[in-house]
């Protein structure tokens, strides 16, 4: 119990350290990947996280997480699929694409993508097609914005990468 004391001590001053330079801590914690330990940090603002900005809360942050058992220390964003896991974060996905993984199937299905409606703490509203589910948040193994690309994007992103090359 003093270990989960000590994980939310820690969590509310990178929340506030982040506050500090007008971003969002998403997520925090220790990975286990192979004989490495991570210590993650997903930080977010409006617009979207840079390089620079991962450089600049990494480099504040490190006085903060001293005192943790990892090997490797790594901030960054949470991508465009980002995982939904707190309030705030199914609040801003409101009228979103997600796609969502059950623990139990249910009616023999475990995935699920669909724009969710509502979320009031332990259930939410997902339209998929023509029927809205309504689920338990204890249902949820995972839950993540759906990331979507036009073909439009695609190829600007293409030609810029062109021009860039010139």
């Amino acid at each position: 119990m003093a270990q989960n004391a000590q994980a939310r001590e820690l969590e509310g001053k990178l929340e506030a350290l982040a506050g500090q330079f007008g971003f969002e801590l998403v997520d925090a914690g220790i990975e286990k990947e192979g004989p490495s330990r991570y210590y993650r940090i997903y930080i977010d603002k409006p617009g979207g996280i840079t390089l620079k900005d991962c450089e600049v809360y990494h480099r504040a942050c490190i006085p903060l997480v001293e005192h943790v058992d990892y090997d490797f220390l790594e901030v960054c964003s949470p991508g465009l699929d980002r995982p939904l896991k707190k309030q705030k974060d199914f609040e801003r996905a409101l009228g979103q694409r997600i796609e969502l993984n059950l623990f139990r199937p249910r009616n023999g299905i475990r995935h699920f993508e669909g724009t969710l409606r509502s979320c009031d703490g332990e259930t939410l509203c997902v339209e998929c097609g023509e029927e809205t589910l309504a689920l338990e948040m204890k249902e949820l193994a995972m839950c993540r914005l759906l990331a979507e690309i036009s073909e439009e994007e695609i190829e600007n992103s293409q030609l810029t990468q062109l021009q860039a090359g010139e």
